[in-house]
């Protein structure tokens, strides 16, 4: 057994991709039974230094050691022979099959005949041992998503894992299971786990994290530094060069008319599932309404009903007294509508076009820009020109392919095409997942500045700090259904947090929360 200190030891780890040097010869530490928290913007290096870690790129140069030895990994089965676990923040698991069932795909045993009450216990076992309380016998559809990650945690512990990588874990989960996440992670390292912890929200960090290292345009800016005593401030001005603005400034405003009327919505998933039953609310001119919930109880498809990209079943849809129930998406843009949609490459954008390409889609019909039958090119590049440098898109032109861009700045490319057209409504849902902490100031910036200039705006987000700070109103979503609508100002994020998540609780919950209803 090695004398070593350090579970993981990489040093000089460069990776070249066409035209881009993605990691500059990064070093990075981890210790055995500590939490060491991996920060940086959006394409700064952090996944491609995790992605060599686990097996999924080859260096073309530096040296891995684990435990002390020197490594070659060739395939991510190499990692995890040598005990590296991903936990991965969009789940690989199979809907149908149970907990057990999950944890034991694609390893060699068993091969022909499962003794399936036998892998339960051990399961159980391993449950009992760090503290992860699921059902081994309970299909994966039937459990929360708080539950769905601890199977993840599980298939890593099943396969032998000492080095576990959490890669944005809590993005999914409401408040009540990042607390969960957190006292697991601790659970873990004080029985001899070390943890590798990439996250853009800095207040978990400050939470959890042992040391940190810090990545900017794939080199490190901050090796190892311990987490004792620094502020979040600090670590974003490592993360980005600047300083950052934590307290945003939302001015007060009085709403004007009704610009949203949703009224008694009624919509099916894409199982066929009822999405929404009987979703009624208003939004008015100058307000941002946001929508807390967890995700699965009709967010996406309340923003799809509003948008034409979904049929209503029931209920009515209308923008400042223009109907829109399920007329198709073109009517809602004529109608003052914008969307920036929860999918950014498969539904907000066309990876395989140009920047400019991408921010001309709802003006192409008009001059300067084209004529809906041709397209002046020399107009068209000076618009996408003027967005870029308006909304700070960082690109090499405007020439670039949305699918090169990190996700913050392809955000942009989103935001400055839906928000140029001076919209009534602006449908935002999840607009700053998965961003970092200069991009998340940015389309914050953006959002609030459209509420002064009278934009009525709807927010859905999980984000429920993000939904307190823009909000003038925050209404909980539960099942398709609404319950309760609460100021912004009297929102108590634990309460929220109890409603969103707890069925036992619901009824108290609501009780609670009607004494603040505006």
């Amino acid at each position: 057994m090695s004398d070593s200190p350090y579970a993981v030891e990489m040093s000089d780890i460069v990776i070249r991709f066409p035209g881009v040097l993605a990691n500059d010869r990064v070093n990075f530490t981890l210790r055995k039974g500590e939490i060491h928290a991996l920060l940086g913007e959006n394409g700064a290096g952090k996944s491609t230094l995790m992605n060599v870690l686990s097996g999924l790129y080859k260096p073309n140069a530096g040296v891995i050691k684990v435990a002390g030895q020197v490594v070659n990994f060739n395939s991510p089965r190499d990692a995890i022979t040598q005990g590296i676990g991903m936990v991965h923040q969009h789940f690989m698991l199979v809907p149908t099959q149970t907990v057990t069932e999950n944890i034991l795909l694609g390893l060699k045993e068993p091969r022909f005949l499962m003794n399936l009450p036998r892998y339960e216990r051990k399961v159980q076992e391993i449950q009992e041992q760090f503290g992860l309380r699921v059902d081994p016998k309970a299909k994966i559809w039937q459990i929360s998503v708080g539950e769905q990650q601890r199977v993840e945690i599980l298939k890593t512990l099943y396969r032998g894992a000492n080095v576990l990588i959490f890669d944005e874990p809590t993005a999914v989960l409401a408040p009540q299971e990042i607390y969960e996440l957190i006292a697991t992670m601790r659970a873990l390292v004080a029985q001899g786990k070390s943890i590798i912890f990439i996250s853009h929200k800095l207040h978990e960090v400050e939470a959890v994290a042992d040391r940190i290292t810090v990545l900017r345009k794939g080199r490190v800016t901050a090796e190892g530094l311990p987490m004792a005593g620094r502020t979040k401030r600090e670590l974003a001005q490592l993360m980005v060069g600047r300083d950052v603005i934590f307290a945003i400034k939302k001015e007060p405003r009085s709403p004007g008319d009704v610009v949203l009327e949703v009224s008694n919505l009624k919509a099916t998933n894409n199982k066929g599932a009822p999405a929404l039953q009987g979703f009624s609310l208003d939004v008015h001119a100058g307000e941002i309404v946001g929508i807390a919930g967890v995700a699965g109880n009709g967010q996406s498809e309340l923003a799809e009903c509003i948008t034409g990209l979904r049929v209503c079943d029931g209920g009515t849809v209308s923008v400042d007294g223009v109907e829109l129930t399920n007329h198709p998406p073109l009517a809602a843009i004529l109608a003052g509508v914008s969307h920036i949609p929860e999918d950014r490459n498969r539904v907000g954008s066309s990876p395989n076009l140009t920047i400019t390409d991408n921010v001309i889609m709802k003006c192409y019909r008009r001059d300067p820009v084209g004529n809906g039958m041709t397209i002046d090119d020399h107009h068209a590049d000076a618009y996408a020109r003027n967005l870029k440098q308006t909304y700070d898109i960082l690109a090499p032109s405007v020439q670039t392919l949305a699918r090169k861009l990190s996700g913050g700045n392809l955000q942009k490319v989103i935001l400055a095409r839906e928000i140029t057209a001076n919209p009534k409504l602006i449908v935002a849902v999840q607009p700053t997942r998965g961003l970092d902490v200069g991009a998340v100031e940015a389309i914050q910036q953006h959002l609030l500045l459209q509420r002064m200039m009278g934009a009525a705006i709807l927010l859905i987000s999980e984000e429920l700090e993000e939904l307190i700070t823009l909000s003038d109103r925050v209404a909980v979503i539960f099942d398709g259904q609404i319950m309760g609508v609460v100021a912004a100002e009297q929102a108590d994020i634990n309460e929220i947090g109890l409603m969103m998540t707890a069925r036992a609780n619901l009824q108290s919950s609501q009780a609670r929360l009607r004494r603040h209803i505006t």
